[in-house]
């Protein structure tokens, strides 16, 4: 059986165990295991945002938009590396959810011979809001799953999914469906800042993702996009604001569109949100996405083989070339032994309809927080299968 010492020792060994330091941790008896919903803060981000506002702000004043202007791109450029874009292909600016509604319309716009959008039903609400609510605005058709795509215009798919983890296999998926002649709107929600993803190397032409998670860019931090350079000029988006204008301060009567991914920016961006998530890019990428994706693989395996001594199920694939950044330990009382958990200082999350996740955020997760999460949770299971069938249940789920 592995031990606490065991994971004691895994830790003095990280090579990223260092960069926990980086963070704010008001509370060391809290375990945090939900770093893929939300990053913890890194102290660099309340220095630097103290710096924006008292200086660029109060000091600098309007004259400070000379070094904002191009914070988007900018961002997107620290970014890019990360997820194995170039130079010029990502920019970090609204939520994930208007990126993805802004990028699936313009693949729509390069397919209009074709009236489908698939996406599989399981997927993550606001993608699969985002693609109903077009499909009903434009009279396109939803379709569920991805086995036929030879009248599909775009596909839209999560690299991970959210609740087990899986990951897809970007590259091939994304052959297959360029094959069939449909665009694919990639979603790195739960990749970004975990997984050594290449979107240049598979091919990919579009995605979103966020920055709060993985990326520890705080809570509402930008999402962004990714453009690959070829498919940029040929890209028509449905919301024109202009920031993304050929020549912004002209003040012209009508919209022309920047040739680059400039393009899909809209109105004045957060700068105090952009600078909260580039601290947070910025301390990803000095950690190094190899190594990060390393420990990712490193800590979940860790989890999966104490799920395995605990007695406890998962829906999460033992691959590493196949898992994400996070574990789904599966429990009929999942929905009560979470409060339960964060009751003892153990903060995971709950996911529809059985599914406790065990989030493994490289810089800042240990094997001993793993450790200390799953033995209370098979200690809390326990518990609760010795108890009345309908003792703690909600009524709801009886």
């Amino acid at each position: 059986m592995t031990s606490r010492i065991d994971a004691i020792a895994l830790d003095r060994a990280d090579p990223l165990a260092s960069f926990r330091d980086e963070f704010l941790v008001t509370d060391p008896a809290v375990i945090y295991l939900d770093g893929n919903s939300l990053g913890m803060t890194p102290a660099r981000t309340v220095t630097r945002i103290h710096e924006v506002v008292t200086g660029e702000w109060a000091s600098g004043l309007i004259g400070s938009w000379d070094r904002w202007l191009d914070m988007p791109q900018r961002v997107g450029d620290r970014l890019a590396p990360l997820i194995g874009a170039a130079p010029g292909e990502v920019v970090v600016h609204d939520s994930t959810t208007v990126n993805l509604y802004q990028l699936v319309h313009a693949a729509l716009a390069l397919r209009t011979d074709r009236t489908v959008i698939a996406i599989d039903a399981g997927e993550f609400p606001t993608d699969r809001y985002v693609v109903q609510g077009i499909a009903d605005a434009t009279g396109r058709t939803v379709r569920d799953g991805f086995v036929e795509l030879g009248d599909v215009a775009v596909v839209v798919r999560s690299v991970v999914d959210y609740r087990t983890a899986a990951v897809v296999d970007v590259a091939a998926e994304t052959a297959r469906a360029r094959a069939a002649g449909a665009l694919v709107v990639w979603d790195l929600a739960h990749a970004a800042g975990v997984l050594a993803v290449d979107l240049g190397a598979a091919g990919a032409e579009l995605a979103v993702g966020c920055s709060y998670k993985f990326l520890n860019g705080g809570p509402g931090a930008p999402g962004w996009s990714y453009v690959a350079a070829a498919l940029q000029p040929h890209l028509r988006q449905p919301i024109w604001g202009w920031f993304a204008h050929v020549d912004q301060f002209a003040m012209g009567p009508t919209f022309a569109p920047r040739p680059d991914i400039g393009r899909l920016l809209l109105g004045t961006p957060s700068i105090l949100a952009l600078t909260a998530a580039d601290e947070g890019i910025a301390l990803s990428a000095r950690a190094g996405i190899l190594e990060i994706s390393a420990k990712a693989d490193a800590l979940t395996a860790f989890a999966l083989r104490l799920c395995d001594e605990l007695g406890l199920a998962t829906s999460t694939p033992r691959d590493p070339a196949r898992r994400g950044g996070h574990v789904a330990v599966v429990h009929d009382d999942a929905r009560t032994l979470v409060p339960a958990l964060a009751a003892r200082c153990v903060i995971t999350d709950f996911r529809e309809p059985d599914v406790i996740r065990i989030g493994c955020s490289p810089l800042t997760t240990r094997f001993t927080d793993v450790y200390d999460g799953l033995v209370l949770i098979a200690q809390l299971a326990a518990d609760s299968s010795s108890s009345p069938a309908d003792a703690g249940t909600d009524p709801a789920q009886r």
